[in-house]
């Protein structure tokens, strides 16, 4: 179906955005990931060491991690690892919240898994034989592919982990041990330990084909013990290995493949909202225009409290978001709290639904000729429709423009580059580095096409990945003013390699991405040239709780059209 898309013998590159912590999705399809496929050069690149991270301060780290931990027993996964990522942004490397989001990431990825039809079909269907060639094929795409030499030790203990926390996870419990006691269970980790230590004793893990055999060991030990499907147990190592190897690889049902083949597309089935987990409820942080959302009554701001008759709370938030999804047709029932009225009941059908990438353009001042319009990703279609908006305000008499990229997560890197060369006339756009020479390229302008208008770039902290290729490429070029707060800072470039078995999939990390001027992204981002602090004011629910903070105007906006109104009057 997708095979258009492919290129033989070769991964799919992505730009990915942000890691799935923050449960930013559009209904049926995560957000933060993009696929890329397309020629570049080779070429040697100088590349410049990062700003060192901030220093770390304990006490807001306490704070955290208490938050963290009150989120983690109430099983709020998802609000927990979004929780830790945003705080491993600030106090990069510190090593209890690095502990504290690995847990928390394999409670939350356990939880969508087992949630996802596709994934428990290819549970009942794979054998002990096919889950392990499943497990030593995704190693052999990280021995190929990863940007790093692999620690197979490292990657097989964290997929021991993955078992262990599974194994006090009441959703994997319920499936896979519905008869198993609590002490039966306990007595089983204590002799794995013992086993798999006298194991590694004799046979070191150094290779990835001892990794393999050390987790048949595991695979048949529980089986002895628990009773428990062996394939069942290969899959956890399979997740503990992938999402051992940095923040933005994982394995991919293949439900969720097929949700990234979709955000390629720029559709997917479902009911138009993105959200993001507040305080046990799902909170609609956006409404695609004309989706069955926003003819359903769905506003930006609202609060999704129940699903299908019970409550976010009871079902957790994760829970409660799978349910949201479903066949094309199919109905579902909506308990939602706009801030400040009472509750009310929605009844919104499913349908297929496509994401606008250039969002909102229009001129701001028809004197100047200062228009606007808004990047929400970058996915297969940007380009075209971003050629579209420009033409149509320049008939409108744009003469210089404000691009919005904040919130953008990111998407197709080869998306990033064609937008760039809308404004960029030659140079270096981005570069790519990884492990092996075939990782390392060079995306570079071309003179033809090029808009010429003076540019304003808004970014934010949400702004990720191919928005800040984007950024950093108008940057570097001098090409125009960047306006806002310090992007995200993911730097690395993923793969979507689908798997032989059970049509499922891998997101693997493949290189490191820099700026023309060779620096990098990676936890650094991208600096305005205009720092815009954005002021709020707290909002109460309709118990007189605060929720939701609302902007106070737009700061942002209002400084970058300064700007380009400065710049029209100094041309």
């Amino acid at each position: 179906m997708h095979q258009p898309f492919m290129v033989p013998g070769r991964r799919l590159l992505a730009a990915s955005g942000r890691t799935l912590g923050a449960l930013t999705l559009w209904l049926a399809a995560l957000a933060g990931t993009g696929l890329v496929g397309g020629n570049a050069l080779r070429a040697q690149v100088a590349f410049v060491t990062p700003t060192p991270p901030a220093p770390v301060m304990e006490g807001a780290v306490t704070g955290i991690l208490d938050r963290g931990q009150k989120m983690e027993q109430q099983r709020r996964w998802g609000e927990a690892l979004s929780l830790y990522e945003d705080a491993l942004r600030h106090h990069h490397g510190h090593a209890e919240l690095e502990q504290r989001f690995a847990v928390t990431r394999t409670h939350y990825d356990l939880s969508r898994r087992y949630n996802d039809a596709s994934f428990r079909e290819t549970l009942s269907k794979l054998t002990f034989q096919q889950a392990l060639d499943l497990y030593g094929e995704v190693l052999l795409k990280v021995h190929t592919h990863y940007v790093h030499n692999p620690n197979w030790n490292q990657l097989f203990d964290r997929g021991t982990m993955a078992l262990e926390l599974a194994l006090t996870d009441p959703v994997f419990v319920e499936r896979n041990l519905p008869r198993a006691t609590e002490a039966q269970i306990d007595r089983f980790r204590g002799e794995l330990h013992t086993k798999l230590n006298l194991r590694k004793s004799s046979l070191p893990i150094e290779t990835r084909h001892a990794a393999r055999e050390m987790v048949a060991t595991s695979a048949r030990l529980a089986h002895e013990q628990l009773g428990l499907l062996e394939s069942a147990v290969v899959l956890e190592y399979v997740c503990g290995a992938t999402n051992a190897l940095d923040a933005y690889s994982t394995f991919l049902t293949a439900g969720q493949l097929n949700e990234v083949y979709s955000q390629i597309e720029g559709n997917f089935v479902g009911l138009g909202i993105e959200l993001k987990t507040q305080d046990g409820n799902l909170l609609i942080l956006k409404v695609i225009s004309g989706s069955p959302a926003e003819r359903g009554g769905l506003r930006a701001g609202d609060l999704i409290t129940g699903v299908e008759g019970r409550t976010v709370r009871e079902l957790s938030a994760d829970q409660a978001a799978n349910m949201l999804q479903g066949k094309e047709g199919t109905i579902v029932q909506l308990s939602v709290v706009t801030p400040g009225t009472a509750p009310r009941q929605l009844r919104i059908r499913r349908e297929q639904v496509e994401v606008p990438s250039v969002d909102n353009a229009r001129i701001l001042d028809s004197t100047l000729g200062i228009a606007y319009l808004r990047l929400t990703c970058f996915q297969k279609t940007t380009a075209r429709d971003l050629d579209a908006a420009l033409w149509k305000l320049h008939r409108d008499g744009m003469r210089s423009l404000i691009i919005d990229l904040r919130g953008n997560p990111g998407g197709l890197l080869t998306t990033s580059v064609e937008v760039v060369d809308r404004f960029v006339e030659r140079g270096t756009i981005v570069s790519t580095r990884g492990r092996s020479a075939q990782e390392d390229f060079v995306y570079s302008a071309h003179e033809q096409g090029t808009w010429h208008v003076p540019l304003v770039v808004l970014i934010d902290g949400e702004s990720a990945s191919a928005s800040e290729i984007f950024a950093g490429a108008i940057r570097d070029h001098h090409r125009g003013t960047i306006v806002g707060a310090r992007s995200y800072g993911k730097g690395s470039v993923q793969g979507i390699f689908p798997l032989n078995l059970a049509s499922s999939g891998l997101r693997l990390t493949t290189a490191k991405f820099y700026s023309p001027q060779g620096q990098a992204y990676s936890q650094v981002g991208v600096q305005p040239d205009v720092l815009v602090q954005q002021t709020a004011r707290p909002v109460a629910d309709d118990n007189g709780n605060v929720r939701q903070p609302v902007a106070e105007g737009d700061p942002a906006l209002d400084a970058a059209t300064n700007v380009a109104k400065r710049e029209m009057a100094r041309r």
